[in-house]
This record gives C-alpha cells, structure tokens and sequence, in this order.
C-alpha cells in the first residue's frame, strides 16, 4: 500500500487529522478530549514562547512553520500498555503517511506526525512507547526522519537551558518529522544520530555542529 493511500485511510478513520479537521472535530459535541488536550498543547505550547526556554521565539519553531503550510497531522490512539503491537504498526504506517502529507517539494522537510497516547500515561505505558521508539531508531535515521517521546514526567534537559523540560506533555506523545539542518544542537548531544546528520548535510551541517560546540565552549 502507497503513503497516499495510507495517508488517506487513517484520514477517512479519524486517526490522523489536519489542523483544520482536529478543531471542527473538537467543535462538535462530544468534544474528544484527548485530541483537544493535544491541540491545545500543540498550539498553547509547541508553537508558543516560554520564559524558561533560554532564547526567543516558540518552543519549536518547525512546528509552527508546518502548522503554517498545512503539513502536520494530528492523531489519537487508543492502544494501552499491552498493546505494543499496535502501537508499532500505527507509527509505521504514520513513517509512511509522512512522506504523503500534501506540501511543496521545497517545504516537504517540514511534514510532521504527532500522536497522542492518553492511555499510556503510567509508567507501564511510558516504558511501552519507548520501546516502539527505540524499534523505530534505525528505521527513521536510515530516512533521515526524527521520532521524539514526549510525556508529563519527562526529564529530557532543554538545549539552551538545562533547567528547562521541553519534552514535557500532558499525554504521551510520539511525534515524526523530517531531519533538518537545523538539527545539529540534537546531533551534537546523540551520538547515533551524528552520522546520519552529517551525511545529510556534509558541509552545512559541520559548519553549525562547529558553531554548536563553539557557543557551549
């Protein structure tokens, strides 16, 4: 089965939204509860600023972007603690719904794929969802993708600030994107990440690690 169709058929079955569908999805009663909690997180904090952040502009500005140009897709999954399974097969399939989210061909590295697991927020869940991000690691750097884990009581330290908890949400989160040049801040502190960057971006990308590693000096 192609991306596109894929992409439609988690679509069609109310797994993945747009921007534009998620809200007039929430607009309707019953309102889904967890697909607002993420849109609101989203919106309230993804693409906003924070006094903790440890430089301007929004938490992260790629989201921002692509909520701009249409290119990020909302989803909700119902999969609990004892359903790894299908919680792998649905990130899969989203590596795959990516590459077909509509967009111009200059402005393809900014489709993203957020899913919100609100059945995962214990420690059993956590450790589940981790286990699909880490059976996905070589299958999203091999496409130089990024798949991130996102949840209320993570201890990830912010780039700019150490004191600072960027990764923090109030529902477990799996999100995909595409790998940017922008990423070297990221590759700097990941080592399995480091070759696949600079395989992307050879030269671009060592001139900001070099520049990374000069402003922390």
């Amino acid at each position: 089965m192609s991306g596109t169709e894929i992409l439609a058929g988690l679509e069609r079955a109310g797994t993945l939204s747009s921007f534009a569908d998620a809200k007039a999805r929430i607009a309707e009663p019953p309102e889904p509860a967890a697909l607002s909690s993420l849109l609101g997180w989203v919106e309230g904090y993804l693409m906003a600023s924070h006094a903790d952040l440890g430089r301007t502009g929004a938490v992260c500005p790629f989201t921002r972007q692509a909520a701009k140009l249409d290119t990020v897709r909302l989803g909700i999954s119902d999969a609990g603690p004892a359903d790894e399974a299908a919680a792998f097969s649905l990130i899969r399939s989203s590596f795959q719904a990516l590459e077909a989210i509509p967009a111009k061909p200059a402005m393809a590295h900014f489709r993203t794929v957020i899913i919100g697991f609100p059945a995962c927020s214990g420690a059993d869940g956590i450790a589940m969802l981790k286990r699909v991000q880490d059976r996905h690691k070589f299958h999203s750097l091999s496409r130089n993708r990024m798949i991130g884990l996102m949840h209320a009581d993570s201890d990830a330290p912010g780039l700019w600030n150490p004191g600072f908890r960027p990764l923090r949400a109030p529902l477990p989160v799996l999100a995909i994107r595409h790998m940017v040049e922008h990423d070297a801040p990221f590759a700097a502190r990941h080592p399995l990440l480091l070759l696949p960057y600079l395989a992307r971006f050879p030269l671009s990308g060592a001139k900001r690690l070099l520049a990374h590693v000069r402003a922390g000096a």
